[in-house]
């Protein structure tokens, strides 16, 4: 009886303490990453910008709330926020609070699918299927159904009011410490918000900087910024896998990118042209799946250095 049923009694056992570890430990394990960028003319002092990302806020959520305050020492030059904010339709006031010493500094923003729609309880295999077939939220699979409406609009007000430029398909453009810097944004890929005829046209030629900003890192989203010359991309979305296998890395993107640029600092080629790419591997994760493994909650400073 012993040998008939050690092996899978010792198999469960394992599983359930890397069950506890993912969803009791590590998600509440936030790191902060540092990368330094070379995209600044020659003779620029460096700026320093706090990326924040699927903070997927889910009410009562007091550590995270706190790690995010805390974020405000860094004192950055700028905070750009790359979406899904929330995972809890009542959770905008408790998001609006983590990231209120955080709008006292300059900042722009998109939004992701879950700060537009709540949730929904999915098997995390489904994740594997679709990138086998090819499938990744609204770009091949059907329309969601009965889906729950967030209340975004709240968050959009404070954010603006906060003097926070929104990106959503958009352009924007702000001066600091000296810098002239230009934005171009898009809405979300991943539910095809995505409008990007509407910024074509490339960087701004009289800005020492142009920086490109999207939730979801799809490469119909990439190759034109890319083609386009812009130096340095920022998205999210990935949360760096979530689920990841040490020493061998993330299964999934939920999107189109490969998963060797599931999160930190890379490149991208397009056009002959290449950018810098930062993917955040975000500091939350959906109230229905809240777990990490070998994928510690983030967000990053990224200093922003003169050209080599």
């Amino acid at each position: 009886m012993r040998a008939r049923y050690g092996v899978p009694l010792g198999i469960t056992a394992v599983g359930a303490a890397g069950l506890i570890y993912a969803a009791g430990f590590e998600t509440r394990s936030f790191r902060l990453r540092r990368v330094t960028v070379p995209v600044l003319p020659r003779g620029m002092r460096p700026l320093r910008v706090l990326q924040v990302s699927d903070i997927h806020m889910v009410c009562g959520q007091r550590k995270k709330r706190a790690w995010l305050q805390s974020l405000a020492g860094l004192r950055p030059d700028l905070v750009v926020n790359t979406g899904d904010n929330l995972s809890d339709p009542d959770a905008v006031p408790e998001v609006l609070d983590a990231l209120a010493p955080l709008m006292e500094y300059p900042g722009v923003y998109v939004f992701g699918s879950n700060d537009y729609y709540g949730p929904r309880l999915r098997n995390p295999a489904r994740y594997l299927i679709e990138k086998a077939q090819g499938r990744h939220g609204l770009n091949g699979n059907a329309p969601a159904v009965g889906v729950v409406h967030n209340p975004w609009e709240g968050l959009r007000d404070a954010f603006d009011a906060a003097g926070w430029s929104d990106l959503s398909n958009t352009r924007a453009e702000m001066k600091l410490e000296g810098c002239e810097i230009a934005f171009t944004g898009l809405d979300d890929p991943h539910i095809k918000r995505d409008r990007y005829e509407q910024v074509a046209g490339g960087p701004d030629p009289d800005a020492d900087l142009s920086l490109a900003v999207v939730h979801a890192p799809y490469l119909r989203a990439l190759d034109p910024f890319t083609a386009d010359g812009y130096p340095l991309i920022l998205a999210g979305h990935t949360h760096g896998g979530q689920l990841c296998i040490p020493f061998y890395g993330a299964l999934v993107t939920n999107c189109d990118l490969d998963t060797d640029r599931v999160k930190g600092l890379s490149t991208h080629h397009c056009a002959g042209r290449t950018s810098y790419l930062h993917v955040s591997a975000g500091c939350g994760a959906s109230r229905y799946t809240p777990v990490r493994f070998a994928c510690p909650p983030e967000a990053t400073l990224l200093t922003l250095a003169p050209k080599d």
